[in-house]
């Protein structure tokens, strides 16, 4: 893990801990141009926005888009906390993003080597570099403690 990676999934972590204040889940989303300037970001909008599709990937991947003007995000890198999802994984394939570095790994959904491979797919037109596991303890801690104040427990009286 280089400083450079760290830094950018610190700033993931940020957006994550705000989308869990906000009752979403904890996930949070950078992206940035090969140059390293910030292009957009995100952190998942599910329950804010009453919007499936607002993960903190798709979040981020519509503001960069915005900020540069059009929709290919050829040279970029996102940042995002957990694995992304399948609907995340074939939205960065479709974007032209170039790398994508991830923090904790997803074994029940993660397209990203844990439950599919959509990123790195040589059936695809596109495949992107993939660095997982960048303070994937830290953002599997925010994960956990976040079901577990959601999950009632099993010694709670009902």
């Amino acid at each position: 893990m280089n400083a450079f990676d760290e830094a950018w999934m610190r700033r993931a972590l940020e957006l994550a801990r705000g989308a869990a204040e906000d009752g979403d889940v904890p996930v949070g989303a950078v992206v940035v141009d090969a140059s390293g300037r910030l292009l957009g970001e995100g952190r998942n909008r599910r329950e804010a926005d009453g919007d499936p599709t607002a993960h903190a990937e798709i979040v981020a991947l519509r503001a960069a888009a915005r900020a540069l003007g059009h929709w290919r995000l050829e040279g970029a890198t996102i940042y995002v906390t957990l694995e992304p999802c399948a609907m995340c994984a074939g939205a960065l394939v479709l974007a032209r993003v170039r790398r994508l570095v991830f923090g904790a790994a997803d074994p029940k959904a993660g397209a990203a080597g844990s439950l599919f491979n959509i990123v790195q797919d040589a059936r695809l037109n596109h495949r992107l570099e993939v660095t997982g596991g960048v303070l994937a303890d830290e953002a599997a801690a925010l994960l956990r403690a976040f079901f577990r104040e959601r999950r009632p427990r099993p010694d709670a009286e009902s």
